[in-house]
């Protein structure tokens, strides 16, 4: 078969699997917005997913290094305070711990005193990559109690950019998030409460294996059955490419650690979530119910 005919059977077949699966085209009115590609947006997504195949970390990567979960741990709910002092994007977070994640997993050798290091330099590389009007040098340098100088972050951002071959482009949970949000139709605090569910799991060592596209499916389905019991429908399937199926041992592991959440000495998370700006969403009741406690014991966090 030529490029052509290629083309027409997956365009035929994506026409079929639609019309099975009751899937409404969430693009259909997007045509006159130049801003939402409504023409190649499934194909930007397609291209994300292909990315992620690509830069995946590995599960248990910290085996055999001197730097462990726990640590890492205490660095990110360091890093999400750093970042709302510095009142940087929520893209910059979590392009923050991605870049931690794919270096430390390259990097073996990092000591306990150089994490902090590693860690700052990373933020300090993923607000010159996401911001606007990134904080300067001196800044991160004085966020550390100047435990470290301009010039070892400068030598460090050379030693990681070095080290992840200058990539530091990564697909991330919140592109994922949004896409999905819009294909359910959800309200205001069904996605701020997938956020607060995709930003409890940063810090935690288990889940930092898992695909971005898979931790935002599994955050808004969590949140749908959390919230007010909103099903994982078939147009929701079709733009995540997840089954609830498929999802629920991600959602369990998530119930598990908001139960976690409640007598974690990390609270970061926790705080941040609990603003008006937030919608207090880490204070909601539902988060403390029957349904939450029951998928938290089918989830071990290891």
């Amino acid at each position: 078969m030529d490029v052509e005919e290629v083309a027409k059977v997956e365009e035929l077949s994506v026409a079929f699997s639609t019309q099975c699966l009751n899937v409404e085209d969430i693009d259909a009115e997007d045509g006159g917005n130049p801003q939402l590609v409504s023409e190649y947006v499934n194909d930007i997504y397609k291209y994300l997913r292909e990315l992620e195949e690509g830069s995946k970390v590995q599960p248990r990567y910290l085996d055999g290094q001197v730097v462990t979960g726990k640590m890492r741990a205490i660095l990110i709910d360091w890093l999400v305070q750093v970042h709302l002092r510095f009142m940087l994007l929520q893209e910059t977070l979590y392009l923050t711990v991605a870049i931690i994640d794919r270096y430390l997993q390259r990097e073996r050798t990092v000591s306990r005193s150089k994490l902090q290091l590693v860690g700052v330099t990373a933020m300090f590389i993923a607000s010159k990559y996401e911001e606007m009007y990134s904080p300067d040098i001196a800044d991160f340098a004085y966020i550390t109690d100047k435990a470290y100088t301009k010039n070892e972050i400068r030598k460090m951002e050379v030693n990681i950019l070095k080290t992840l071959d200058f990539n530091v482009s990564y697909p991330l949970p919140l592109h994922f998030l949004r896409r999905n949000s819009k294909a359910g139709s959800v309200d205001a605090a069904q996605h701020t409460l997938a956020k607060y569910l995709m930003e409890l799991c940063l810090p935690e060592y288990c889940m930092c294996h898992y695909k971005a596209s898979m931790i935002a499916a599994a955050a808004l389905c969590f949140s749908l059955k959390v919230l007010d019991g909103s099903p994982w429908n078939d147009t929701l399937v079709y733009y995540s490419c997840n089954t609830e199926e498929q999802l629920m041992p991600v959602i369990c592991k998530m119930a598990a650690i908001v139960v976690k959440s409640i007598s974690s000495k990390q609270q970061a998370v926790k705080q941040k979530y609990k603003t008006n700006k937030q919608m207090k969403i880490s204070d909601i009741p539902q988060l403390h119910s029957q349904t939450v406690k029951k998928l938290a014991e089918k989830g071990a966090l290891t």
